[in-house]
Order: C-alpha cells, then sequence, then structure tokens
C-alpha cells in the first residue's frame, strides 16, 4: 500500500492506478497535499480503485461537488478531462477551493475499451443494482456491487460534508459520450425534479461548458445523476460530450470549456456566468421512451444517423417482434438509440422541443 500512495504522489496518475487495480485496492489512504503557490493545504483520500476525495484542510468552502466518468468505460474524453485535474490537484499544481470527488466509475470496463463487463451501469443506480432488471432473478455481478459501493460513496462524501460544515450546495456532474454522433454535440439530461423548478442558473454553467442542449426527464430513472438529485436535492445531470472514440483520439480543444469551467468551480474562481436567455439554448423533453420487450428489435434506420434526428409523422421508427413504434407528434426526434440493449432495458427515447417557462 505503501508503493501505490508514494507512486500516486509522485505521478498524480490515479487512472492508471485506478486500471491496474480494476475491481478494488488492498486498502484505503490518504495524504496532504500543499498548493505550488498558495501554500495551502487539502487533504487526499483514496477510498477505493477509482474514488479519489479532495478536501481543502481550512474547512472554509460552501461546495460538495461529484465529478464522475467511466460509468461507461469505453467513454473516453470524459475520463482523460477529470484524470488530468486529478493530476493538477496531487502535484498540487490546481488550487482546490471546494470539496471534489472524483470517481471512474467502472475501471474494468475501461481496461477492455467497452460500455460495460456484464452489465450497464447506468441502468443500476437507485437500488437498481438489487433489482431483477429484466435479466432474470438472482442475477449478481460484479458490476452490480460496484454501482452499491458507488451509491454508498457518494451518500458518505455529501453527508459528511453535510454534518462537518453546515449546509452544502451539492453538484454532481456525471460525464458521459454518446455512441452514436449528434446534431447537438454536447447535451445535458436534466433528471426528473419531482415538481421542483428547473434551476436556470444550473443552465448558465452548463452553457459556460459550451452545453446548450438541454433534455428535460420528467420520470425517475437508474440512472447515476437521478440518484444524486433525488436522494440528495443535489444539482445534478447527465453531460454528454460528443461521440465515444478510445484514447489518444479525441481532440481536446473541443472540450476546452468543459474543462476550464470545472477548474475554475474546484478551485473557487469566478465563473462570471452569462445572464440566462432561454434563446441561447435548445430545450427537449422526452416524448417516448421505448423499451425493448422482445427477441427481435429492430431500428428502421442507419447506425449512422445522429441523436436529434427527427422523421416524419407516423415514420416506423422501429419494430420490437410484431409490434410497431411510431414517430406520433411532429418535431419528434430520437436520442439514445441502442437495439442491443438487454430485454426489458431502455432502447431508445425521443423528444419534442418545449420549455422551462
Amino acid at each position: 500500500m505503501h508503493q501505490l500512495q508514494s507512486q500516486l504522489q509522485k505521478n498524480g496518475d490515479f487512472l492508471s492506478l485506478s486500471r491496474e487495480n480494476e475491481w478494488s485496492i488492498p486498502q484505503p489512504f490518504s495524504f496532504i497535499v500543499t498548493h505550488q503557490t498558495s501554500q495551502l493545504q487539502s487533504k487526499v483520500s483514496v477510498i477505493d480503485t477509482g474514488l479519489i476525495m479532495f478536501e481543502p484542510v481550512v474547512k472554509n468552502s460552501n461546495k460538495d461537488i461529484v465529478l464522475s466518468s467511466a460509468v461507461h468505460g469505453n467513454e473516453t474524453a470524459p475520463i482523460e478531462i477529470c484524470a488530468d485535474l486529478i493530476k493538477q490537484l496531487i502535484l498540487g499544481e490546481l488550487f482546490l477551493a471546494e470539496r471534489v470527488l472524483f470517481i471512474f466509475g467502472n475501471p474494468a470496463s475501461i481496461n477492455i475499451s467497452e460500455r460495460f463487463v456484464e452489465e450497464n451501469m447506468n441502468r443500476l443506480f437507485s437500488g437498481g443494482h438489487s433489482k431483477d432488471q429484466g435479466n432474470g432473478t438472482g442475477l449478481i455481478n460484479k458490476e452490480r456491487h460496484r454501482a452499491l459501493l458507488l451509491e454508498n460513496t457518494v451518500r458518505d462524501f455529501f453527508e459528511q460534508g453535510g454534518e462537518q460544515l453546515g449546509n452544502r450546495e451539492r453538484y454532481h456532474y456525471d460525464l458521459h459520450t454518446a455512441i452514436r454522433g449528434s446534431k447537438n454535440d454536447k447535451f445535458a439530461v436534466y433528471p426528473f425534479r419531482h415538481g421542483k423548478p428547473w434551476k436556470k442558473e444550473q443552465l448558465q454553467f452548463l452553457y459556460s461548458c459550451g452545453v446548450n442542449t438541454i433534455l428535460l426527464s420528467h420520470s425517475p430513472t437508474t440512472t447515476f445523476s437521478y440518484f444524486s438529485s433525488n436522494e440528495f436535492g443535489a444539482d445534478a445531470f447527465t453531460v454528454e460530450l460528443g461521440k465515444v472514440k478510445p484514447f489518444g483520439e479525441n481532440d481536446m480543444s473541443q472540450f476546452k470549456q468543459v474543462k476550464d469551467t470545472l477548474t475554475s468551480i474546484i478551485s473557487g474562481e469566478d465563473l462570471s456566468l452569462k445572464p440566462f436567455d432561454e434563446k441561447d439554448f435548445s430545450i427537449f423533453e422526452i416524448y417516448q421512451t421505448i423499451n425493448r420487450q422482445g427477441e427481435k428489435f429492430v431500428l428502421n434506420f442507419a447506425d449512422d444517423v445522429d441523436n436529434f434526428t427527427d422523421f416524419p409523422l407516423g415514420h416506423l421508427l422501429a419494430t420490437d417482434d410484431d409490434v410497431e413504434i411510431r414517430v406520433k407528434k411532429e418535431g419528434e426526434a430520437i436520442i439514445f438509440p441502442n437495439a442491443e440493449v438487454a430485454i426489458g432495458q431502455r432502447a431508445m427515447l425521443t423528444v419534442i422541443p418545449t420549455t422551462i417557462g
């Protein structure tokens, strides 16, 4: 364990440590980092593989921030963004003003360059790890255990912040990339709020990240961002940053706004958010949720059709055995289509334009 800590303090490469210990590390450990210019200190706690927390030693912050990536292991751009931020914090190059928990959700799937090993982890939160999920009773795998660990880690992080430091602002940005291209390259899913208003300030934050397409969800889900939003009142989003690409093939200049804005919130800098203007955004709401029910689920469009592509009224979108799924409303567009999901899981959403009032 001393060797792991020594190596991490020297190179700041928490991603490699996580990939080399893909399911667990022997035991947690922590150390103190001194910022290179301010000389202020922060505590670094390695909770487990893929789970690392940073806390200012001088407790004058008011934000608890979760930044997760690699819930799907082949979505590399967010992993690279977070790995670099972690490295800068460990090496004392980036000033830490707020409590931050970084999560590499599924290191084992990173190692095989796949979305998951056995089961889609972003369907396993809010207790989904302990439910049938349409895959047969009694299904147990390491990803379900991992999802439970992530839930408990986020719970501890938010609750410890509240206990130690009073009322806190809670945030969770779950960073992804989409399987296919998109007419709107970067977009965010705003989890169901159970009647609470959509927060315009959070949309301004996303706009600062270069994300101006927002998808409003109107029902509970088993995604990671919904878990944090529903369980802890966190401002939480699933943020899609372009298309899946292998490590080394991402044009990281395309993510400068995201990284700069995350850097600013971590280090306590003024975000200088642009005043909210709904004309800056393309806002959609979910209209149809299509779950695969049969063995023969087939999409009626090509694999290279982009997210947010709309089709004419009545157009056949998919067949599920002998059931036809068609466009029901003018302007209805597809998002997240995936015919290869397990029976019972979501195979596609359709969305329609809306406003937030």
